[in-house]
């Protein structure tokens, strides 16, 4: 189109809500896939060549054969996600590439989800939708479908960043106290209600032991994979929850089948999984567990707010106007500063562009 000559090129893996590709035809040629269809590996590999910027999802594999088929042009990969799993960053960072994320926008939906995983688990709202739904509901009766209460319970908080710290601020309507883990310092005050007090757990090992809720909230990392399994499964109490609205490989997911079918804990619920959107065997046959297919950002506005999220960085990134919410930004420029000096292009502690 002849409006969009000589702009940069931008591919985008899958379509996204508006206002995102207005954005990026803006300063953009906008290619790529303009479906609600996943791409397959080959197809993104022979699409992004030539490409300054590269939009995905948290369902696209970017790796370092995908960062050499866009070639040495690509500027930033943009990921319309919190989390950025799918992207070897340590390929992009050594091609000088940005691997941009969206970050606040989401928090306030997938706490609000975790909650529903939280409430559906404990008064066994799925099972009671099934028993209507297939005509068994037969009237009133004292022992049916007996739950948990939340009221005076513990809710135990695996990784206080921003989501979970939304979720542990809804604790307090519930009558809840708060019992969390976290790498690093504690969190940042913040205003809460009166009354309301979050301890902190030792290890994982004494959060487990006494929450009768558990809720996930860390990034998949190598340190992370499987950070819940056999043993940690184990060490929870007879009648607890365990909710995983962060990344499924968080959960191994046998164990938790053995302990679901066992009894070992009440019930669990799940937004993400190992093998998604394939399930664990087993796990659907389950009927304590609560199953959703990774709704915990999907309200109109978030999704909305995340895409124009990803093409704002994207802009950014490639045009040097506005702000790159970049998780590699750093290493990025550590490595432009090295081939600089390799190079003899630069000197001293110079840098070809700005993150």
């Amino acid at each position: 189109m002849p409006q969009s000559q000589g702009k940069p090129r931008a591919f985008l893996t899958r379509l996204l809500p508006e206002p995102a590709p207005t954005i990026l035809r803006g300063a953009f040629t906008l290619e790529g896939n303009l479906e609600d269809v996943q791409l397959t590996a080959a197809e993104m590999r022979a699409g992004v060549s030539g490409a300054r910027a590269v939009v995905c999802t948290l369902t696209d594999r970017i790796d370092g054969e995908l960062l050499d088929a866009a070639g040495p042009g690509l500027v930033v990969v943009s990921t319309c996600a919190v989390g950025f799993d799918n992207i070897d960053v340590g390929a992009a960072s050594e091609r000088g590439v940005l691997v941009a994320t969206t970050p606040d926008v989401l928090t306030d939906a997938t706490a609000e989800l975790t909650w529903a995983l939280i409430l559906a688990a404990a008064r066994r709202v799925a099972e009671g939708d099934r028993l209507v739904r297939e005509g068994r509901f037969l009237g009133w009766s004292p022992s049916l479908l007996l739950g948990r209460e939340l009221r005076g319970r513990v809710l135990g908080v695996v990784g206080m960043g921003r989501i979970g710290r939304a979720v542990a601020q809804i604790a307090h309507a519930f009558g809840m106290q708060v019992l969390y883990v976290r790498r690093g310092r504690a969190p940042e005050p913040q205003p809460m209600p009166p009354g309301t007090v979050w301890h902190r757990a030792s290890t994982l090992d004494a959060l487990l032991a006494e929450a009768d809720v558990v809720t996930l909230h860390v990034p998949l990392s190598n340190e992370t994979r499987h950070l819940i399994s056999r043993r940690e499964l184990a060490l929870m109490k007879p009648g607890a929850i365990l909710v995983n609205a962060a990344r499924g490989p968080v959960i191994d997911e046998r164990a938790l089948v053995e302990a679901l079918a066992a009894g070992r804990i009440f019930a669990a619920g799940l937004d993400v999984y190992a093998g998604e959107p394939s399930l664990t065997p087993g796990l659907a046959e389950l009927p304590n567990v609560v199953l959703l297919p990774h709704l915990g950002s999907a309200t109109e506005k978030t999704r909305r707010r995340m895409a124009e999220f990803a093409a704002g960085n994207a802009v950014a990134a490639v045009t040097g106007s506005g702000v790159v919410h970049a998780v590699n930004a750093e290493a990025v420029v550590a490595a432009a500063k090295q081939r600089a000096r390799e190079l003899g292009a630069l000197g001293g502690d110079g840098v070809p562009f700005r993150a």
